[in-house]
Formats: structure tokens, C-alpha cells, sequence
């Protein structure tokens, strides 16, 4: 969760009150922030992620102060419409094909509101952006660009500027290749045939997001008065409301906000689906109209185990920032009923009546509950197969191995190729990264575990317990499984170790079992057009199944050559992994 650093005389003089710190320190924490500190004239405080609203002292401040009881109700903000146009060309349709903009006035900018604008711009990129890849927001002194300001994507040895901080003009190559920020976020552009770039009437380019901005038309000082924003990504809703967090907070600096007009060139689908005409059509941004949803009274007390009247629920959702509309005839409906609630233009997180009856909570008091013991006539306790694999742990643990913990996502080059395995592992639908595939396998996990720690000592003897993914006749198609996946990695590592491992563990849990050699001739089936030779996963007479009452619950061996050779490793490594499942049920009937 991001922590940001608060100015505490701009704080207090934004709240518009001067609380004693005690109770200063007690509010802030009871909003459903987490105070870290407050030391002289710094209040430093963590934010959850579902505030990005809050990531300043201006936006942080409006919410205090609403829900102190100081300044309650819905904020509103004027926007005046401006004759200043952005046209979004379609060739950013295959990079990021969206951008929404707007101009703030009248911001006497000194060093503090400087250190606060680059501060909100920071936080931003960093959560609700997911470090620039969902959203890049782009901020430039006004007086430097001459509108209108296209919005295009050209191949990178045609783009070249002066980016921030560079002695000179470098190409959009050589931005990803030598620049500090080109090299840090070239990941978001370096396998793109096209690179977005905004330029202004006078062939000036402001920036190339999600990058860096130009250092002749991109870099605002203290003595910028008026500025021009734009956030650009791939989804417009997530777009405007970042737009409107960031004006929102200027215009609560003292800035004046001025709507700009977009013209796309060219309809996209990404647009029907998120209700945004942009055939030639003229849109105007920000919107900073409230949306409106409604709350049934009943549902909240239900969730909060409280008799709240609607009155009293019109209240303290008004000590949240809300504007609150009573339906119906109040005198007649005392713990029911609904409300109309109109939701700041900002607000990122309000998708479900639920996030609203969360707000009725905070403005209540979670310290107001009182807390009641269920009316439950049962005694929680650890689940059996729980118990199971925390005595697992126990043993491997005891036998010198470490335990790690990866991700269920990774690729299927990583699940097939490099194992040297057949089969189709199970992939994802709409995936945004290379990690696109659900793993089969935790034993691919592990091997990239050992190929990114070659520069610490050997032996590198590691296990995880985990959840692997294969289809299946389910609801999903996909059934679930826990295995338990081993590697021991070091230069005297062989089979004996691996059944010594095997053996200890097994006999630990007082199952006797038996191995079974076997020839393997695992195939992979056709790779970018081409058949393959056999290829083998494990040393030929150094492999084997493990057999309990007849039944086969896992394998061991030496891994091949040739897939040590596809991990870059130079250690011999003994793999083992079993079924748990299976195993824990054969216990049980034992």
C-alpha cells in the first residue's frame, strides 16, 4: 500500500480545523487509512488501495474533513468549457488507444504545491496506474503548447525529442536504451511495432507515455501558472476518473478547471463497450457529473447488524462525501427503504451497493460496534487435510529443505518446452502478460526458482506445496489438486538422495511403498510449425514412479541434460513430486 507524506499546515488548512493530535491521530485512523506517523509539520500516512482519491493532501483532506463532520456532502467543481481540441489519431489503436485531457488555470505553483502535484502524479502512476501500464498520466506548462494537440503512433526511428533530464535529443530507441526512465518502463513498448507520442500544432512532441515527457515543452516549474494534462491507457472510464482526481485536487489548490474537446479519427470496439462514441464524434473531459445509485436501507442494517433509519443513513453517508436523496415517504418507512446516492466524479472504488454500505460503517464508527459472539454452536479448529500438510512441512523442514511459495500463473514454454513434457496446459482468456497460462505442473515454479538464485551457494534443496490445474469435468473445466513438488540442487546431487528424502517422508507418515523404474519417451507435440525430436524429461535408469497399494502417487529422478541445458543450469538436480491428495487418502484408509 502506498504511504504518502502530508504537509500538516496545508492539511489543516484544507480541513478548515485544528484538531488536538490525539484525537488528529485517532480521526485519520478511523477513516480506514493507517497513520504511520506524525512528526512536526509531516504527517505521513499508508492508503489502501481502493482510495487512489486520497493520494494527496488536497484529495486526503476532503475526505477528512467531510468525515469529521467540517465540510459534509458532495463537492462540487466548475468546469469551464475550453476551444482547446485533442485529436487521437487511429494509429494508437494497437498501443493505447486512449487519452482524455484537461486544463487546469490559475495555479500559483510555488515549491510546495510543486513537491504535491509530483507527489499525486507519483502515487498515482505507481497504484491506480499499476505502474504506468494501466494508466500514464502526462502533466505540461500551458504556455508552451499550441492546440490543437494530436494523440499518434509512429515507428520509433521517426520519434525523436529531448526527454527530461537529457543533454540531448535522442530517438524513441534510444529513450527505452539509455535513458533512467526509458530503461526502467521499456517494457510497456519495447515489442511494439508503433510508439504513441502526444505533439502540438507547431510539430512540438510533449512526451511519449508511458515514458518520459519532452524537456522543452514537458518539464512544469514554480513558475508555471497553467497546465495541460492527459492520462492515456486502454480503458476510458479507468481513464476519466484518474483525469478527475487529478483536477479535483488542482482545483482544491486554487486552480480554475477547463474542459478540452477529443476527436477520435476512428471508432474502436474497446468503445462500444465502454459507451464512448468517438466515430468523429466530439467528447468533452472531464465529467465531473456525479453518478447515481441506490441503497436499500434494510440491506445496509442487514450487513451491519444495526437499525439505522434512513435519516440517520442519509447522514453519516453525507460525512463520506456523498449527496443523499431520501425515496419515498419518510414518515412512513422507519428501518427500511432506499436512498438515492450520487457519487463524486473521483471516487474509483463505489461499484456495488455493498462499497456504500462499507462507507456507512466508517462514518458510524467501527469503534461503536459492539462486539457480540456468534450465535454459533461450533468450535473452529484446523481442517484435517490442513493438519496434513503442515506435518509434511514438519518432515521436509527437518530434513534441511526450504520452503518456498509461486504463483499459480506462469508460461507454457516454462510448463512444456523447458521440462521437455507433452501436454496442453490450461491458458487464460483475455490475458494482459506473458504469465498467461495456469500451471499443471509446480515443478517448473521450482526450476525457475534455482535458475534466478544461481549466485547464492549450493545446495539449494527446496520444496513447495501447492495447487496445480488441469481440465476436467467441472463447473470451470478445471480441476484443482494440492502436490507436493521437491528439487535438490547441488554438484553431488543424484537419485539416492531423492529416494532418501522419499523414504523419510513416507515412513514419517507410516506408509510403506514401493519404486518402480521406467523408460521414458516423453514427446512434444509441434512447435511453431515443426515436429521435434523425442526429448527426454529425466537421465535415462535414473527415474521412478512411486507406488503405494498399487497405485501410483508420484515420480522421481535426475533431470536430463538437455533441461537443465533449457533452465541455464549448471547443477545436476533431482526433482520429486506426488499427489497429496492421493497420498492423504491412503493414510486416512490405513
Amino acid at each position: 500500500m502506498p504511504t504518502i507524506t502530508l504537509n500538516k499546515k496545508v492539511f489543516e488548512t484544507l480541513v478548515g480545523k485544528e484538531l488536538p493530535l490525539d484525537e488528529l491521530k485517532d480521526r485519520i485512523s478511523m477513516l480506514g487509512t493507517d497513520l504511520e506517523s506524525i512528526e512536526g509539520d509531516e504527517i505521513q500516512v499508508e492508503i489502501f488501495p481502493n482510495r487512489p482519491d486520497m493520494l494527496s493532501e488536497q484529495g486526503f483532506a476532503r475526505a477528512f474533513s467531510s468525515f469529521i463532520g467540517e465540510k459534509t456532502g458532495l463537492r462540487k467543481y466548475k468546469v469551464t468549457p475550453s476551444d482547446n481540441k485533442m485529436i487521437i489519431d487511429k494509429s494508437v489503436k494497437s498501443v493505447r488507444p486512449f487519452t482524455v485531457c484537461a486544463i487546469v488555470k490559475n495555479l500559483k505553483i510555488n515549491e510546495e504545491k510543486l513537491r504535491e502535484i509530483i507527489q499525486i502524479q507519483e502515487k498515482l502512476h505507481i497504484t491506480y496506474g499499476r505502474n504506468r501500464k494501466k494508466c500514464a498520466i502526462g502533466i505540461y506548462p500551458l504556455e508552451k503548447i499550441e492546440f490543437p494537440v494530436r494523440y499518434k503512433a509512429d515507428k520509433p526511428e521517426n520519434i525523436s525529442f529531448q526527454p527530461l533530464e537529457s543533454p540531448k535529443e535522442l530517438t524513441a530507441k534510444q529513450i527505452l536504451e539509455e535513458h533512467q526512465k526509458g530503461k526502467e518502463f521499456a517494457h510497456l513498448l519495447s515489442d511494439k511495432e508503433v510508439y504513441p507520442f502526444f505533439i502540438d500544432n507547431k510539430d512540438k512532441i510533449l512526451s511519449m507515455p508511458p515514458i518520459i515527457n519532452s524537456q522543452d515543452v514537458g518539464c512544469v516549474t514554480d513558475k508555471t501558472k497553467d497546465i495541460f494534462i492527459e492520462c492515456s491507457g486502454f480503458d476510458f472510464n479507468t481513464l476519466s476518473i484518474c483525469l478527475n482526481i487529478i483536477v479535483t485536487s488542482l482545483a482544491d489548490m486554487g486552480g480554475d478547471i477547463y474542459s478540452m474537446q477529443l476527436e477520435y479519427e476512428e471508432k474502436s470496439k474497446e468503445n462500444k463497450k465502454n459507451e464512448v462514441q468517438t466515430n468523429g464524434e466530439v467528447k468533452n473531459t472531464p465529467n465531473l457529473t456525479p453518478s447515481v445509485m441506490q441503497l436499500d436501507v434494510s440491506y445496509a442494517n442487514k450487513l451491519l447488524g444495526l437499525s439505522l433509519s434512513e435519516k440517520e443513513v442519509k447522514e453519516l453517508l453525507e460525512r463520506m462525501g456523498y449527496e443523499v436523496k431520501l425515496l419515498g415517504d419518510e414518515a412512513n418507512i422507519e428501518n427500511k427503504g432506499g436512498i438515492e446516492v450520487s457519487i463524486p466524479a473521483y471516487r474509483a472504488d463505489i461499484l456495488h451497493p455493498v462499497d456504500l454500505v462499507e462507507d456507512v460503517a466508517i462514518a458510524y464508527g467501527y469503534e461503536n460496534f459492539i462486539a457480540e459472539i456468534p450465535n454459533v454452536g461450533t468450535i473452529g479448529k484446523e481442517s484435517k487435510i490442513e493438519t496434513f500438510f503442515r506435518k509434511v512441512r514438519e518432515i521436509l523442514v527437518g530434513a534441511r529443505l526450504l520452503e518456498v511459495k509461486n504463483y499459480h500463473l506462469t508460461t507454457a514454454d516454462d510448463l512444456t518446452i523447458k521440462m521437455n513434457r507433452r501436454g496442453e496446459p490450461i491458458p487464460l482468456q483475455n490475458a494482459l502478460g506473458e504469465h498467461n497460462h495456469l500451471r499443471n505442473s509446480l515443478l517448473p515454479c521450482l526450476m525457475k526458482n534455482l535458475q534466478h538464485n544461481q549466485h547464492y551457494e549450493y545446495p539449494q534443496n527446496i520444496f513447495e506445496i501447492g495447487t496445480a490445474f488441469t481440465s476436467g469435468n467441472t463447473e470451470t473445466g478445471v480441476l484443482e489438486n494440492k502436490f507436493l513438488a521437491i528439487t535438490i540442487a547441488h554438484e553431488k546431487g543424484d537419485f539416492t538422495e531423492g529416494r532418501q528424502i522419499v523414504d523419510l517422508l513416507l515412513s514419517s507418515l507410516g506408509l510403506e511403498y514401493e519404486i518402480r523404474e521406467y523408460s521414458e519417451l516423453n514427446k512434444i507435440s509441434e512447435q511453431n510449425g515443426t515436429n521435434s525430436e523425442d526429448k527426454k524429461t529425466y537421465i535415462e535408469g535414473r527415474s521412478a514412479k512411486i507406488i503405494i497399494n498399487s497405485e501410483e502417487i508420484g515420480e522421481m529422478g535426475e533431470l536430463h541434460p538437455e533441461v537443465l541445458e533449457n533452465w541455464e543450469l549448471l547443477v545436476p538436480v533431482m526433482i520429486v513430486e506426488m499427489d497429496l491428495i492421493k497420498v492423504e487418502k491412503l493414510l486416512n484408509k490405513k
